[in-house]
C-alpha cells in the first residue's frame, strides 16, 4: 500500500472538473424547494471539510504481535474504540469482492461519484416530494461520512457536502488507500471499527481466510451496525447476511448452491474477547512505547498459547491461589520465545495481574550447579571427585540436608544429581561466595541481597533474591558452554552478545555440569537424558522452581503463591518438574546437546589425576570427620514453646551434629529414643518446666543442654 500525502491545508481553493461542477449545480436545481448550488457555494463547502486523514498517522489501536508479525494483544484507542490497522491485501479477496459487488460496483473507475447511481437517486427524491429514497453513495462517498463522522446524510445538503469531499479524497488518495480507509473505519456495532476488529470480535480470527457468510455479514453490518449486532439481534444479522447473499448471486458473484450453503452457517451468538496472549509483556510494551502503533516482540504465538494453557491447566490442579510462570529463551540468541507472567490475568485469587517472571523469590538449591562449575573450572573438582557428605559446621552456620540424612562419601554427581546440601555448600565455601555473586552477575543474573550485608554461606542454598529470568539467564550460559547471553523481549534495544567478553564458566566446567543434570531422573512425564535441568525448592515450601535446556532452549518454570504464603507439600520435583517436561514437549523435537570441549576428562574417580581423586577444601578442618557428637538444637538455656499451655502439645525435636551413630537420646535421663540413621530424636513432654536433654553416640561420647519447655 502507498502511503498517504501530506494533509492539506484548510481552505485551499477545490479544482472542480467542469462537469463535476455542472452536475452538482443541475442536481441541486432539480431539488424542489431548494436553492441551486452554484460554484462558489460548492467552493465554500470544500473550504470547511475536514483534512484528508494520513493513514500512516491515523489513530489506531495499538498491537502488539510476535516474532512473525502475528497479533498478541491489541490496545483500545484513546476514546475506547477496537480500530485495527488493516491494508487491502490483509484481507480475503472474497470479502473485497463481495464489498465492491454490494456497495460500489464501479469504484474502479468512478472518480468518487457514480453520476448513474447519482441519477438514481436524484430522480427518486423528486418523485417522492423531497425525501431520499436511496442514497446513491459510492465506497468513497461513505469514508468522506466515516472521516466527519456525520451519521446518516437524509438530506440533500449532506448528500452534496459529501460528493464534494469524496471527489477531494479521490484527488488526494489513491483507491487502494481509500479502501484502506474504508475498511479501517467501518463501524460494525459498539466500540467495534474496522473489518479486521469486527473479524475478531465475531469470528475469532484474522480476515485472511474467511467463510462465504462471514464475508457476507461483514459486507452487511456496516449499513446498520446496532440494529445488526449479531450478538444481540441476531435475526436482523441473519437477514441482512442472507440479502447481501441474494445479491451475489444476483451479481453471479457466487453461484445459488453456494449462497443456500452459507445461509445454513450458525449465526456468532457474542462477541469474542481480543487476544490477550503475553499480557505482561504486552503491559509492559505499551508502557515503554505509548506512541508507537505496532509493537514487535521476540514472543512465539503458537508456543506462547500453548504454554499459557499449560501453566493454567496446572496451576488450576494445585489450588485456586497458586500461580505458574514460564519463561522460553532461545540460548544462541537469548530471544525470549514465551514469557507466562502467570497463570491467568484475571485470576484474582492468585493474583494473575502480578508477572511472577520478574518476581523477586528465594531460588532454593537451583544455584547448585554453578557452585560445582566453579569447583570445577578452579580445579578443586571433578564430577566423579569424592566429597564428605557429614555434619559440618561454618561457625554458627550449620547445614542440613533436605532430608536430614548424610550420605557419607559421595561423588560430586551424586551431591548434585541428588541436590545435596552439605556438599554444596562445601565448595562454596572453598570457592567463595563473592565469586558466585560474581558469575551471577556475568550472566546477567542480579542477585538482590539483604543491604549492606556481604554474600554468606547460606545463598547457596536459596539465601538471595532472583527472579525466574535471572534463572534462565544463567542457564543459558551453562548450556552455552559458559558463555553469556542477553535475555531479549524486543521491548529494549538488543544486545550485541559477541561483546560479553567475560564468561560465566570455562568450557570444560559448563560442559562438565550439563552432563550431571542431564543424569538427574525425570518426573514421571519425562524421559532420562533429554534435558539438562535443576529442581529447587525454597524454605518453607514457598517457591518451586525447575530449570532446564537441550542444545538449543532453556525454560524456567516456577510455581508458588504470587503472595509468598507456604503451599505445604510444593515441591520443585512434583509441581515445576512435570511442567517443564511439557514444555519441552510444546517446543517440538529436543536439539542434541554440544560435543564436550577439548580438554575433557572422562574418567572414574581411580584413573583421575590424583589432585581430582577427592575434594578437598583448603580448610579441611572445617569437616568434623570424628568428633564428638553436638546437640544443634535446642540451644542451651533457651525457651522452646511446645504449645503446652494451650494444650497443642508438640513434641520436642532434637537435632545433632558430629558424633557417630546410632544415637541414643535422653530425658532427664530417661532414654526416649535410639536412632541408627538419623541425626534427630522426638519426644513429647508430660507438661512444662525444665528439662535436662542428652545424646550419646555409639563411641560413648555425649552432649547435653537443659532448656525450659513451655
Amino acid at each position: 500500500m502507498s502511503t498517504a500525502p501530506t494533509q492539506q491545508k484548510r481552505g485551499r481553493k477545490l479544482r472542480f472538473s467542469p462537469l463535476f461542477a455542472a452536475s452538482l449545480i443541475v442536481l441541486g436545481g432539480l431539488a424542489v424547494g431548494s436553492v441551486a448550488y452554484t460554484r462558489s457555494a460548492i467552493e465554500t463547502i470544500a473550504a470547511a471539510l475536514p483534512l484528508t486523514p494520513d493513514i500512516a498517522t491515523l489513530p489506531v489501536s495499538a498491537e502488539v504481535v510476535d516474532r512473525n508479525g502475528l497479533l498478541l494483544r491489541p490496545f483500545t484507542t484513546a476514546d475506547g474504540r477496537w480500530r485495527l490497522p488493516i491494508t487491502p491485501d490483509q484481507v480475503d479477496r472474497r470479502f473485497i469482492d463481495m464489498l465492491l459487488a454490494y456497495e460500489d460496483q464501479r469504484f474502479e473507475t468512478h472518480h468518487g461519484i457514480d453520476w448513474s447511481g447519482i441519477g438514481r437517486a436524484g430522480f427518486q427524491y423528486i418523485t417522492a416530494g423531497g425525501k431520499i429514497v436511496s442514497g446513491g453513495s459510492t465506497l468513497t462517498m461513505q469514508v468522506a461520512r466515516l472521516i466527519e463522522n456525520s451519521g446518516g446524510t437524509r438530506n440533500l445538503d449532506g448528500k452534496i457536502r459529501q460528493m464534494v469531499h469524496a471527489d477531494r479524497l479521490e484527488s488526494e488518495l489513491s483507491k487502494d488507500q481509500i479502501l484502506t480507509l474504508y475498511l479501517t473505519l467501518a463501524p460494525y456495532g459498539g466500540n467495534i471499527e474496522g473489518v479486521r476488529a469486527a473479524s475478531l470480535a465475531y469470528f475469532g480470527k484474522e480476515p485472511t481466510r474467511l467463510t462465504t457468510a462471514e464475508s457476507a455479514l461483514l459486507v452487511a453490518l456496516p449499513q446498520s451496525p446496532e440494529a445488526r449486532r449479531p450478538d444481540l439481534n441476531p435475526k436482523a444479522a441473519k437477514l441482512s447476511r442472507d440479502m447481501v447473499l441474494d445479491r451475489m448471486v444476483t451479481s453471479g458473484l457466487i453461484g445459488r448452491e453456494e449462497a443456500d450453503a452459507a445461509k445454513l452457517e450458525p449465526m456468532p451468538k457474542a462477541r469474542r474477547e481480543f487476544p490477550k496472549l503475553a499480557a505482561h509483556l504486552a503491559q509492559q510494551a505499551v508502557r515503554s512505547w505509548p506512541e508507537a502503533r505496532r509493537l514487535d516482540l521476540t514472543i512465539d504465538r503458537r508456543l506462547q498459547q500453548a504454554l499459557e494453557k499449560l501453566g493454567a491447566s496446572r496451576a488450576g490442579a494445585l489450588g485456586p491461589q497458586v500461580s505458574v510462570a514460564i519463561v522460553v529463551a532461545d540460548q544462541e540468541s537469548g530471544d525470549i520465545l514465551a514469557s507466562v507472567g502467570s497463570s491467568g490475568l484475571f485470576n484474582t485469587q492468585s493474583d494473575g495481574y502480578v508477572d511472577m517472571t520478574k518476581a523477586v523469590r528465594s531460588p532454593g538449591s537451583t544455584l547448585k550447579p554453578l557452585i560445582y562449575g566453579l569447583g570445577f573450572e578452579l580445579g578443586l573438582a571433578h564430577p566423579e571427585s569424592l566429597i564428605e557428605d557429614r555434619p559440618t559446621a561454618f561457625g554458627a552456620y550449620v547445614p542440613v540436608n533436605f532430608d536430614n540424612f548424610t550420605r557419607g562419601t559421595v561423588t560430586i554427581r551424586q551431591a548434585l544429581t541428588e541436590s545435596l546440601n552439605i556438599p554444596a555448600v562445601v565448595v562454596l565455601d572453598a570457592v567463595g561466595t563473592a565469586r558466585l555473586v560474581s558469575r551471577m552477575n556475568r550472566a546477567h543474573a542480579r542477585p538482590i541481597l539483604p543491604q549492606e550485608t556481604a554474600p554468606g554461606l547460606a545463598v547457596g542454598l536459596g539465601g538471595v533474591g532472583v527472579t525466574l529470568r535471572d534463572l534462565v539467564s544463567l542457564y543459558a550460559a551453562i548450556g552455552r558452554g559458559g558463555s553469556p547471553v542477553t535475555l531479549n523481549d524486543g521491548i529494549t534495544p538488543r544486545v550485541d552478545n559477541s561483546l560479553l567478553a567475560a564468561p560465566v564458566l570455562d568450557p570444560v566446567a559448563a560442559y562438565y555440569v550439563s552432563s550431571i543434570l542431564r543424569e538427574i531422573p525425570p518426573p514421571l512425564n519425562g524421559s532420562a537424558g533429554r534435558v539438562a535441568y535443576k529442581t529447587g525448592t525454597s524454605y518453607g515450601y514457598r517457591d518451586a522452581w525447575a530449570i532446564g535446556f537441550d542444545g538449543k532452549n532453556v525454560i524456567g518454570v516456577w510455581v508458588g503463591r504470587p503472595d509468598g504464603v507456604p503451599v505445604p507439600g510444593i515441591s520443585g520435583i512434583k509441581a515445576a518438574a512435570p511442567i517443564l517436561f511439557e514444555a519441552f514437549d510444546r517446543i517440538g523435537p529436543v536439539t542434541p546437546f554440544p560435543a564436550a570441549p577439548q580438554g575433557t576428562i572422562n574418567a572414574a574417580n581411580p584413573d583421575l589425576p590424583e589432585p581430582l581423586r577427592r575434594f578437598r577444601h583448603p580448610n579441611d578442618n572445617r569437616v568434623a570427620r570424628d568428633a564428638a557428637p553436638e546437640i544443634a538444637f535446642p540451644a542451651d538455656g533457651v525457651d522452646v514453646d511446645l504449645g503446652i499451655a494451650d494444650g497443642s502439645g508438640k513434641p520436642l525435636i532434637v537435632k545433632v551434629r558430629n558424633g557417630q551413630p546410632p544415637f541414643t537420646f535422653f530425658a532427664n535421663g530417661a532414654p526416649f529414643g535410639h536412632s541408627a540413621f538419623t541425626r534427630q530424636g522426638s519426644w513429647t513432654p508430660d507438661g512444662p518446666g525444665y528439662v535436662t536433654v542428652s545424646v550419646v553416640d555409639a563411641k560413648g561420647r555425649s552432649d547435653a543442654v537443659k532448656v525450659f519447655l513451655d
